[in-house]
């Protein structure tokens, strides 16, 4: 049965690279068969290209998955169909383009990725629905064509990540939380099996304020003048989630992996009994 890395926001070229460097071994070492990642920031701290998409697929990635910042790249509009690996929030308006969920497989076993935006606070997309009402729809149309549902929910606030957590128990194998770039401690297998974490973290530089440059994000703190906000370079991690689904679609365990130069780190969460 298939064991899923999910990798939390990838933030800029210093985030895009690291993956790059070293999915193939943690592949192997980790003994991955399938491989989401969060890519909606890989581009320059904001949206993705298709050659960062290409890139990323190379080095191993098998689902790319977006957020707020789906349409931050100039144009990016016109190429999302053309790329067959990656989707976008569920819950943006339907004229949107881009596809709602990627299905991928390993061993015939088929799970679905998908993707919704949260509805409270600072999310980019006002035009956005509610994720539940839209997840509903979601679960209705894929439950006959895969093995298992994995979904992740990009939003702002904790209280709504954990109600949405709590509203799929039992219905798909996996809710990760994206979006605030900084990984909480909570993950767990919820009692009717679903594995839960509200924030996975950011892949891409720690030396920073959520990926950015620290003295650039200070003084607009400061002065609240508007100015650049580039991306960091140093102290650059994968911050991820290792979920393992049995035959029925429901997870055994999810384990949080922090990767650092070469050192891999571990904390694990079994299965509710």
């Amino acid at each position: 049965m298939p064991r899923i890395l999910f990798i939390g926001d990838i933030v800029g070229r210093p985030g895009r690279n690291f993956v790059e460097y070293q999915l193939l071994k943690l592949r192997q070492e980790l003994n991955l068969d399938l491989v989401i990642a969060n890519a909606e920031n890989s581009a320059g701290g904001s949206g993705i290209n298709t050659s960062i998409a290409n890139d990323l697929t190379k080095a191993g990635v098998d689902a790319i998955t977006l957020g707020d910042h789906v349409w931050g790249q100039r144009g990016f509009d016109g190429e999302i169909d053309k790329i067959e690996n990656i989707c976008r929030p569920v819950n943006l308006p339907p004229q949107c383009p881009g596809k709602k969920y990627v299905i991928i497989e390993s061993n015939g076993f088929k799970v679905a990725v998908l993707t919704l935006l949260g509805h409270n606070q600072s999310m980019k997309i006002d035009a956005a629905g509610s994720p539940f009402p839209a997840v509903d729809e979601m679960i209705q149309e894929l439950k006959k064509q895969v093995d298992a549902i994995f979904v992740e929910i990009h939003a702002e606030t904790t209280s709504e990540k954990i109600a949405f957590g709590w509203y799929l128990d039992g219905r798909v194998a996996a809710v990760v939380g994206t979006h605030t770039h900084v990984p909480t401690a909570d993950e767990r297998v919820l009692p009717r099996g679903t594995a839960y974490i509200t924030d996975v973290g950011m892949t891409g530089p720690y030396e920073s304020v959520l990926g950015r440059n620290v003295a650039s994000v200070i003084a607009r703190f400061v002065d609240g003048m508007p100015r650049r906000l580039p991306v960091a370079e140093n102290d650059v991690r994968i911050s991820a989630v290792i979920v393992d689904i049995d035959e029925k679609g429901r997870a055994t365990s999810i384990e949080r992996v922090c990767v650092k130069q070469d050192e891999v780190m571990f904390q694990s969460a079994p299965a509710a009994e």
